[in-house]
């Protein structure tokens, strides 16, 4: 049994309510429920969290070290400013699959550059929430090669 992680960044906290044209109409409660579907179906375990805070998602980075087979990471728009996630992600050891619920390459310009990519082994953008699902069945797969 592994334990993977699963971190959301800012304003996830309001899927469900903001902008349900761009990120739909499930929550996070939704995402979390779907992941550990996943996760407990192969029998693994889950750490699921969302944080507003930069240094928070960036601690629970470090404390994913040696103790996570993976990362599925929703960094939000920490994704396009954060240096200090990229340094954090790059000190981790295991796999990382960045997610993005909407297509950021088909948004403004701004969101077409994430320095989380420049770390991720892979990238989801544009499957809603099910991008989530994807990246963890992908990691358990990796996990038992």
């Amino acid at each position: 049994m592994s334990l993977f992680f699963v971190l959301n960044g800012p304003n996830l906290n309001l899927l469900g309510q903001r902008q349900p044209e761009i990120y739909g109409r499930e929550t996070l409660a939704d995402v979390e429920a779907a992941c550990r579907d996943v996760a407990m179906a192969s029998g693994h375990e889950l750490f699921f969290a969302q944080s507003n805070r930069e240094y928070e998602l960036i601690d629970w980075i470090h404390e994913a070290r040696g103790k996570a087979a993976g990362i599925v990471i929703n960094p939000g728009a920490f994704s396009h400013t954060s240096i200090a996630i990229l340094d954090a992600l790059n000190a981790y050891e295991a796999p990382v699959v960045e997610v993005h619920i909407s297509n950021i390459h088909k948004r403004e310009v701004f969101r077409h550059h994430s320095y989380v990519s420049m770390r991720a082994d892979g990238v989801i953008a544009g499957l809603g929430i099910d991008g989530y699902c994807v990246a963890l069945r992908h990691l358990i797969a990796r996990q038992t090669l």
